[in-house]
């Protein structure tokens, strides 16, 4: 018995075309796009969001539209994406071939993000992966041409495997062309610290990604114009709202690795991020989801 979510009526024949690649259990550095790290991919909201997003920016433009029944992919399905990106980094390096055909466990992507593997957990992931295959994605961004349209999902197709007494074997997932060539280009992948998984917050995960993204370790950190920020963010609240909730997050300082300051000057407010200080040996620990050791002489 197998239960099956397609993009199309293609998708059984794409998958006949492609090598499978089996993942492998472990502690992986966490790896995320930088293209999803940068740009309003995702819903930031825990309830369902029906309204697309809809975002331009000189050149670039992004347009993100959902079916009612299941709403936007939201950043925490997209946590799905970033095990996917792990996963194929780390095959890659290791000189072991990749395919954007994937077979896992649910088990093995709850663990790699840090959820919990319950019955409860499962279901959630099911939804994450609906989520993932409805929403319906168009671009400009590696474009060879900006005003060409690319149209994806962040799932062409995914189902539930079964064997014949209807034991659960996994679940195999497709990936799009657009995300599978950016993770396979180096420059377009960076490690995250595996403290990511527990930020509970849309906004602060966002931030953290934007952070890692344009802050780096550059001992000066980075800035950005709140407004600025909040266009990039695509969420539907106003910019007083979105203002409101970064001074609850500056006052938390939640972000793994960084220190988050406000600032208002020449009447704009600025968001101020810097890098900690890492010890290399900690830092090395981080990147395969352990924690550092406390008191280490």
């Amino acid at each position: 018995m197998q239960a099956a979510r397609s993009h199309s009526g293609q998708t059984s024949a794409e998958r006949t075309q492609l090598e499978l690649f089996r993942s492998v259990p472990g502690d992986l550095a966490a790896r995320d796009a930088q293209d999803l790290m940068s740009w309003p991919f995702f819903s930031l909201a825990k309830t369902r969001r029906q309204a697309p997003i809809d975002f331009r920016m000189g050149a670039t433009w992004i347009s993100i539209e959902a079916v009612p029944e299941h709403g936007i992919a939201t950043i925490w399905d997209a946590d799905v994406l970033i095990w996917a990106a792990s996963q194929l980094v780390s095959a890659r390096d290791a000189g072991r071939p990749t395919s954007r055909l994937m077979m896992t466990t649910p088990h093995e992507i709850l663990a790699f993000t840090q959820r919990g593997t319950g019955k409860a957990s499962y279901e959630r992931l099911k939804a994450a992966l609906d989520r993932l295959q409805s929403t319906t994605v168009a671009t400009s961004i590696r474009q060879e041409h900006q005003r060409r349209r690319h149209r994806f999902s962040w799932i062409n197709e995914w189902r539930e495997l079964a064997d014949g007494n209807g034991r659960a074997l996994g679940i195999e997932l497709i990936l799009p062309d657009w995300f599978y060539a950016g993770v396979l280009e180096r420059a377009l992948v960076l490690t995250i610290d595996r403290a990511y998984f527990d930020l509970t917050g849309g906004l602060e995960r966002w931030l953290y990604r934007i952070v890692r993204k344009h802050g780096g370790r550059q001992a000066g950190g980075w800035s950005f114009d709140v407004p600025h920020l909040h266009l990039k963010s695509g969420v539907l609240s106003p910019l007083r709202r979105f203002a409101f909730e970064l001074r609850a997050i500056v006052a938390r300082q939640p972000l793994p690795g960084y220190v988050l300051a406000l600032e208002h000057a020449l009447g704009r407010d600025r968001l101020n991020f810097t890098p900690i200080p890492v010890d290399p040996f900690d830092a090395a620990v981080r990147r395969v989801g352990l924690k550092p050791v406390e008191n280490r002489p």
